[in-house]
């Protein structure tokens, strides 16, 4: 009975780690610290899509608006520490991509082979030719702030044209290329898997520690008993 008992604790305590590592299965999950989880392609999106307006590296026309040049927009993604996690970058974009309305070319609609259009297509529910704000779930939708129906940055150079990278825009759900020194694009920033479980240094640790602490206490009080 006393080795039951044993046993039944440790399978207690390896489930209860198991759980701390795993997120509820669903498309989009708000984390919370603005912070939205996409469990299909593992990767976080800041909830704010424009967080960039009014930073240092918002060099466009109106430095309050949040376009700014390729470069610009590639080094505020880099510069990021949110929700304790730093190596944010700007989405990448599949070059080439089959699933494009033009094949040979990640360009035209229905593109969802880069991140910014599976979030546009498949988890906000898009529509080709329509700004996201009027053809998305609304529910969606909500996770996010300042969305804007206008161009972003990816951070793929186009392959063969190193002066040119892709974008992705979210008035017509398209996808295109633009000239890097281009200083009126959005920049949204991704970070790749699930951010809000990124632990604090050591907590982990103590923590599993602290558990096994206590499972082989127990187990020292069963095996006296038995």
């Amino acid at each position: 009975m006393a080795r039951i008992r044993s046993e039944s604790a440790l399978a207690l305590c390896a489930t209860f780690i198991l759980t701390l590592s795993t997120t509820a299965h669903a498309a989009l999950v708000d984390k919370g610290g603005g912070l939205i989880y996409d469990t299909d392609l593992d990767l976080t999106w800041l909830a704010n899509a424009n967080a960039a307006a009014g930073s240092a590296f918002d060099d466009g026309t109106n430095t309050g608006d949040g376009g700014m040049s390729w470069a610009s927009a590639v080094a505020w993604a880099d510069s990021l520490t949110v929700g304790g996690g730093t190596n944010w970058r700007l989405p990448t974009t599949a070059d080439p991509d089959a699933t494009c309305s033009d094949t040979d070319d990640p360009t035209g609609s229905s593109c969802t082979g880069s991140e910014m259009g599976h979030l546009f297509y498949v988890e906000l529910g898009g529509d080709p030719n329509t700004t996201i704000l009027t053809s998305g779930d609304p529910t969606l939708l909500a996770l996010f702030s300042n969305i804007q129906a206008n161009t972003y940055w990816s951070g793929t150079t186009e392959d063969g044209f190193p002066d040119y990278a892709w974008t992705f825009t979210f008035s017509l759900g398209a996808q295109s290329d633009a000239f890097k020194t281009t200083n009126f694009l959005q920049a949204w920033a991704v970070h790749d898997g699930d951010v809000s479980a990124i632990p604090a240094p050591g907590a982990f640790w103590l923590l599993g520690t602290g558990l096994i602490g206590i499972f082989l206490k127990a187990h020292s009080r069963i095996r006296g008993r038995g």
